[in-house]
């Protein structure tokens, strides 16, 4: 997150201890009780607070008071309730949970959620809201949105790749700490989690943001488009990706497309078509260094058996993908396999000998582009026995 945003959050939080606010003793400023809290009292109260009469008096005239109907009954000294008998039932005294104690109860679960600072976090959590809500914060050209893309999107991600996918990280020293740098990586698991766990994985361990360039549909679709803006994403063309290589972005890009993601679970890690070598293009012309990326474990996720092709094309989108527990179990088909995954940063691949104008031959545009698939290919086949069981 940024330190000025920081900065913001921190003065723009108060932290007022639950239970400690405004003054004692509001209300009407009567010492009488108003006649909707003398209605809160306890029924046993109303009844040994009533006059008392005695044994034999009669409620109305001619009719005596019997014995066990529970009414109060005793001496003027005395009062004695006796309890109902026959068909009228007893009715329980309101009890209830003291005020004191939800609070406890409440800054117990706020300490176990949010540690032992929970107040200060849920202050500036508060704070950070009212700014998004008043407009102040800042996206660039491409509509990334820095701070929420930090503060909700890693963190969301963050326990589902260490708890659940167990990410082992290889050659951390090849991504470059600083300027432009394209990110080729295989693409696989038929829904693109892979592409959101590298993106996590080069924020945590390489300190930067990795800026994906996505198909056309993920643009079309409502929600999802705003989504993947504000995580950095945009449209793979060749003049964003230039745009961004030549300012020091460091870009992402799955050559395979949805041919890799949506391939049956029989050709798992056999890389797919790399395109016409767009990416490449790009490369060389701003003189990036191409990082190959070899990802194991996202195959297994969603085990692709089926596919329903008419649905799709009535739909519009590339694929319907049937596992072996979707559509059958319903939504929680749709919960990934735990596999183990593991990922492994290549040697970069340096542009920066060639001349800009070389981008143009598309015999040294194919060459390199073959040789980023091989190394990838090969790569996978290494770190598929490195694994050895799918789930760890």
């Amino acid at each position: 997150m940024p330190e000025e945003a920081r900065r913001r959050d921190g003065e723009d939080a108060v932290v007022i201890p639950i239970g400690t606010g405004g003054r004692p003793g509001r209300g009407s400023g009567s010492a009488r009780p108003s006649s909707a809290a003398r209605n809160l009292a306890p029924s046993s109260r109303k009844a040994s607070s009533a006059k008392p009469r005695r044994a034999g008096a009669t409620d109305a005239p001619g009719k005596k008071a019997r014995a066990g109907s529970g009414r109060a009954t005793g001496s003027a000294d005395e009062t004695v309730v006796t309890p109902p008998t026959g068909g009228e039932a007893a009715k329980p005294p309101t009890t209830g949970i003291p005020v004191a104690d939800w609070l406890a109860a409440a800054q117990g679960a706020a300490q176990e959620v949010f540690g032992a600072d929970w107040e200060r976090r849920a202050a500036e959590l508060m704070a950070f809201c009212r700014r998004r809500l008043e407009g102040d914060y800042e996206v660039d050209d491409y509509g990334f949105d820095r701070e929420l893309t930090e503060r909700f999107f890693m963190a969301a991600l963050r326990p589902i790749a260490e708890k659940w996918f167990r990410l082992e990280v290889r050659g951390l020293e090849n991504i470059p700490a600083e300027g432009g740098a394209l990110v080729v990586s295989n693409h696989s698991g038929t829904i693109p989690l892979d592409g959101l766990m590298t993106m996590l994985t080069v924020h945590d361990h390489a300190g930067r943001f990795l800026r994906p360039l996505g198909a056309d549909l993920v643009f079309k679709l409502p929600v999802v488009s705003a989504l993947a803006r504000a995580g950095g994403a945009t449209l793979a063309c060749t003049e964003d990706a230039e745009r961004m290589l030549s300012e020091g972005q460091l870009v992402g890009v799955w050559p395979e497309g949805f041919k890799g993601i949506g391939k049956p679970f029989s050709e798992r890690y056999k890389l797919q078509r790399f395109g016409r070598g767009g990416f490449v293009s790009a490369a060389l012309r701003t003189g990036v260094p191409i990082i190959p990326l070899s990802v194991v474990g996202a195959e297994e996720i969603y085990p692709l058996v089926g596919n329903v092709p008419s649905l799709a094309r009535l739909l519009g989108v590339p694929y319907i993908p049937i596992t072996p527990f979707f559509p059958w179990l319903g939504p929680l088909g749709l919960v990934p396999l735990p596999s183990k995954w593991i990922l492994e940063f290549g040697e970069p691949i340096r542009t920066d000998a060639y001349e800009p104008g070389e981008a143009e031959d598309p015999m040294l545009v194919f060459n390199v582009t073959d040789q980023v698939r091989e190394t990838i290919q090969h790569t996978l086949f290494d770190l598929l026995r490195d694994r050895g069981g799918v789930f760890g």
